[in-house]
């Protein structure tokens, strides 16, 4: 998941959005028709971006990435107190994301939205699982498979370029799946859930993380919505909507948390954060920090984590 909301980190060959151009599907806020090749642009250019500011990494500043670390999607806090980085933060939620996918030595995992490989090479550490990851950014992949190579893991942590409606896996071969923040990208998130429906095998239990339109979003808060929303190709769900698209992909529903308060104002505070103490120490300003702070006080954007199996056969 990226967050380059600035127009400067837009793509730059992407369309003007007009009402012909998004469809009437499932998704809510932020509707959306962006190409597959488009969101892999914007990957590669926020690696980009990273490696001009930094790692990320405990050793810096964390700028490069806004302080996610190698996980590269929003964090979990027990409290608002809790006394926890970013990068932490969101290890702690792919553990948690691990936990529910129950696998183990001889499993095989889909990361459908790898990023550059972080919670998949967690999730085969703990779990001894082998995993498939795809990503729409070659840069990602590439930057995944150096990662794995390095941590002595590419033997079972593999990566690839590919859409995640489309993935090149045969039917059931897969005994989970796994979408961190990448349904969000798609328009019309049924044909992830299809896609994870028809690699999984019978039983086998998809879990993702989504944002959603939890509650109203005062007219003041909309703009720094909808640049956080359009610079990063996403759109807000329904919560409400996920049990009709799993039944329809032949998929039961076993669990669906709303974890904002553990997880969205925490994570936009430590990333404004991360850019007002970079742009402090360069002697600069910080190049984008008031989407961030804007951000935190926008209560009707959610965050969800959610668990199904495939119905077995």
């Amino acid at each position: 998941m990226t967050y380059p909301c600035d127009e400067r980190h837009r793509s730059p060959d992407r369309p003007e959005r007009t009402s012909a151009t998004m469809p009437d599907t499932d998704t809510g806020i932020g509707r959306h028709d962006d190409s597959a090749e488009a969101v892999g642009r914007l990957y590669d250019a926020f690696g980009e971006q990273c490696a001009e500011r930094g790692t990320g990494t405990d050793d810096d500043t964390g700028a490069g990435n806004f302080g996610f670390g190698d996980q590269l999607h929003f964090g979990y806090w027990e409290s608002p107190q809790e006394e926890l980085g970013l990068a932490e933060a969101s290890l702690r939620l792919t553990d948690m994301v691990i936990e529910r996918l129950a696998v183990g030595p001889g499993s095989r995992v889909l990361d459908l939205g790898c990023g550059i490989g972080g919670p998949a090479l967690r999730l085969h550490a703990r779990t001894g699982a082998a995993v498939e990851g795809v990503t729409l950014s070659r840069d990602q992949v590439d930057d995944a498979r150096r990662a794995a190579e390095i941590a002595g893991a590419d033997h079972a942590v593999r990566f690839r370029v590919a859409d995640a409606r489309r993935t090149p896996f045969e039917d059931a071969s897969f005994d989970a799946v796994v979408a961190l923040e990448s349904i969000m990208h798609v328009p019309d998130r049924s044909e992830v859930v299809a896609e994870a429906a028809r690699v999984l095998r019978p039983g086998g239990r998809l879990v993702l993380t989504d944002f959603f339109e939890r509650g109203p979003i005062l007219p003041e808060q909309r703009p720094a919505l909808q640049m956080l929303l359009e610079g990063s190709m996403m759109s807000l769900s329904r919560a409400g909507d996920y049990p009709d698209l799993l039944r329809a992909a032949g998929m039961t529903f076993e669990e669906i948390r709303d974890i904002s308060r553990h997880s969205t104002r925490r994570t936009f505070l430590e990333m404004a954060r991360v850019q007002q103490r970079a742009a402090a120490e360069s002697g600069g300003a910080a190049d984008w920090p008031d989407p961030c702070a804007e951000m935190v006080a926008v209560d009707g954007f959610g965050y969800l984590l959610l668990t199904a199996r495939r119905v077995d056969a």
